[in-house]
């Protein structure tokens, strides 16, 4: 019986579609590459929709791309913003460049605790030219990229700084032209420090509609006319640079002092000063004669509450409340008044000494047996005696 070999085992190879995503945790030169390749997927039917997904995937929603180069009349600086980065890379590929992408040699990586900074000192763009005839553009410059340290490693800042650039046609083209005109007409630049003319009107356009994004957000949000929005934008302008520089305080007026209610521990207090001017009963209440004001006079008390919290504000109108208490067995008369009064007084002390409820407990007794005589009485019973 012959042998049969057995048959190899199949080896299956991973469904890319079904691979799980691989992070871009630390690889910002590989973002360079996957934007580079992205690029290279537009097509001549690639409209807003396409662009916005390309700068969704790429940039941050408050990404700020940033150019830098020198033309014949001075510097120049431009920074836009988020919403007009599709429109600039779109602006490139519709003022003739048929391919883009991005060459970085010896690249910086710096990790910082939410970003990774990327500085190339020797860094490329290179666009292709279809017309007038096929032409390489060479754009070298410094180029500075800030990414977010996340899965996503989306761009937050992204400033290309040009130094110079070349132009680079075929040989081949140049050997076929006869006529010396058409030779001069080869040697002329397409482009000015590497941009082309399109795409400088853009750049100076956005020096205009950067700033008038205000405004149209503004007409979008409430549906005013451009005139409106104009005097609003500039009417708040307008306070901002006349308010002085730290005022945050707004002008109000100044609230009224509410009436604060007495505490239930001041009613109490109240009372009791009211039953001792009372008297013992059967006796008619005598006001007390006006004393002239004396600080070194130790007969008034002055009671201190504690302030109002609860149910009024804490700052300018707090306030604590102060109940005045008058000793009445402490004699403030000199010694040659009536002694008809005194002796009345002494009276009305004694009985209401002896209606005090601590005399009924031993604790009471025993202190008061202890305790020294007033200076201003002088009761000569035991306690609890009539």
């Amino acid at each position: 019986m012959p042998v049969q070999p057995m048959p190899s085992p199949i080896i299956m190879d991973r469904d890319p579609g079904l691979a799980r995503h691989t992070p871009y945790m630390g690889q910002p030169d590989y973002r360079i590459h996957e934007l580079n390749k992205r690029l290279q997927q537009r097509t001549e039917d690639s409209d807003n929709l396409w662009w916005d997904a390309f700068a969704t995937d790429f940039f941050e929603d408050d990404a700020a791309l940033t150019l830098s180069f020198c033309l014949e009349d001075g510097p120049k600086r431009y920074t836009i913003g988020r919403t007009l980065i599709p429109r600039y890379f779109r602006s490139i590929f519709e003022g003739g460049v048929t391919d883009l992408y991005f060459i970085l040699k010896h690249p910086k990586e710096s990790f910082h605790n939410t970003t990774i900074t990327l500085d190339c000192d020797q860094a490329m763009m290179i666009t292709h030219h279809g017309k007038p005839m096929f032409t390489k553009v060479v754009t070298e410059g410094h180029l500075i990229l800030e990414f977010t340290f996340d899965d996503l490693m989306r761009i937050r800042s992204w400033h290309f700084a040009t130094r110079q650039h070349r132009e680079l046609i075929p040989r081949s083209v140049i050997a076929m032209q006869q006529d010396p005109a058409m030779v001069e007409q080869l040697s002329k630049n397409i482009t000015r420090q590497g941009l082309t003319n399109y795409t400088l009107n853009f750049l100076r356009l956005c020096v205009i509609l950067e700033p008038m994004q205000e405004l149209m957000s503004r007409h979008k949000a409430y549906g005013l006319s451009p005139r409106d929005c104009l005097k609003t934008t500039l009417f708040q302008k307008w306070q901002r640079m006349v308010a002085p520089p730290g005022n945050t305080t707004t002008n109000r007026q100044p609230n009224k002092r509410k009436k604060r209610k007495p505490s239930t521990s001041t009613n109490a207090s109240m009372n009791s000063v009211n039953a001792r001017e009372a008297g013992p009963p059967g006796k008619q209440k005598r006001s007390p004669a006006p004393q002239p004001f004396n600080m070194g006079v130790p007969g008034d008390v002055m009671v201190v509450g504690e302030p109002t919290l609860m149910g009024g504000e804490f700052g300018d109108e707090d306030e604590r409340l102060i109940t005045r208490l008058e000793n009445q067995q402490f004699n403030t008369n000199p010694p040659d008044d009536d002694p008809h009064q005194q002796s009345q007084q002494q009276q009305a002390a004694q009985q209401q000494f002896q209606n005090s409820p601590t005399l009924s407990s031993p604790w009471g007794q025993s202190s008061m047996k202890k305790s020294p005589q007033t200076p201003g009485s002088q009761i000569g019973d035991k306690p609890g005696s009539n």
